[in-house]
């Protein structure tokens, strides 16, 4: 395996499958089953999950709602996410953890890194929820902090998308795929890859960004298997 310890990032919205909001358990039951084709192989895991398909919080603050209110409801949305998820792993038979940035004790561990780490070296997954536990930060820079707290080898970051393209390839049929590149073209070309907080974090740690499509039967295990699945981030 390319990699020992990885971060996954999931998208709230990629939960919902077909649905136009909310959870499918067919869907979470499909990316249990290929979270645990790379346990097997003795991959630690670690998760963290977006909640944009239960709550946004700019999208509430857009509609005249307090920001950090609208960001504590979307914390509490990747948490709702996070149980699912968990569910969905026991289910296909892998051990999990559900950290938490907010303490909800009653349903998951508060985040602790030491023990984040000790879990992982179990080979549990773990899934992280809450987001930083702070307003004003997207799940994507939950994603990059946790990694590097965790000392994980690259983020894969799981779209609908087979990698970065020039362009929105939903949108223009023009653009081209990159399988490589650079987190300063990226800068540079003005891509859209993780919020600029996010970006930047993972640019100064030296932490590698892989995007491919998660939707996609066996890609995960390709990712971690060192295969050209998506576009490579790195310096």
């Amino acid at each position: 395996m390319q990699y020992k310890r990885i971060l996954l990032k999931l998208s709230g919205e990629a939960l919902m499958g077909k649905r136009q909001y909310g959870i499918d358990p067919e869907r979470l039951a499909d990316y249990a089953k290929e979270i645990k084709t790379i346990v097997d192989k003795g991959i630690q895991v670690a998760i963290v999950i977006g909640g944009g398909n239960i709550f946004r919080g700019v999208a509430g603050a857009s509609k005249g709602m307090d920001r950090v209110q609208g960001d504590h409801m979307g914390m509490l949305a990747t948490v709702i996410n996070g149980l699912a998820l968990q569910s969905a792993c026991e289910d296909a038979g892998i051990a999990t953890r559900l950290q938490s940035a907010v303490k909800i004790n009653e349903v998951a561990e508060p985040f602790i890194r030491r023990k984040a780490l000790r879990h992982l070296e179990k080979g549990r997954v773990v899934i992280f929820g809450g987001g930083t536990g702070n307003p004003y930060f997207t799940t994507d820079s939950a994603a990059v902090l946790r990694a590097i707290e965790i000392e994980a080898d690259v983020i894969l970051k799981g779209t609908r998308v087979d990698g970065i393209y020039t362009a929105d390839p939903e949108k223009d049929v023009e653009a081209t795929k990159f399988d490589f590149i650079t987190f300063d073209d990226v800068l540079r070309k003005g891509l859209k890859v993780m919020d600029t907080t996010a970006f930047t974090l993972s640019q100064e740690n030296e932490l590698p960004i892989i995007v491919f499509d998660m939707n996609k039967d066996g890609n995960l295990l390709k990712v971690v298997s060192g295969e050209n699945i998506g576009t490579k981030v790195n310096l």
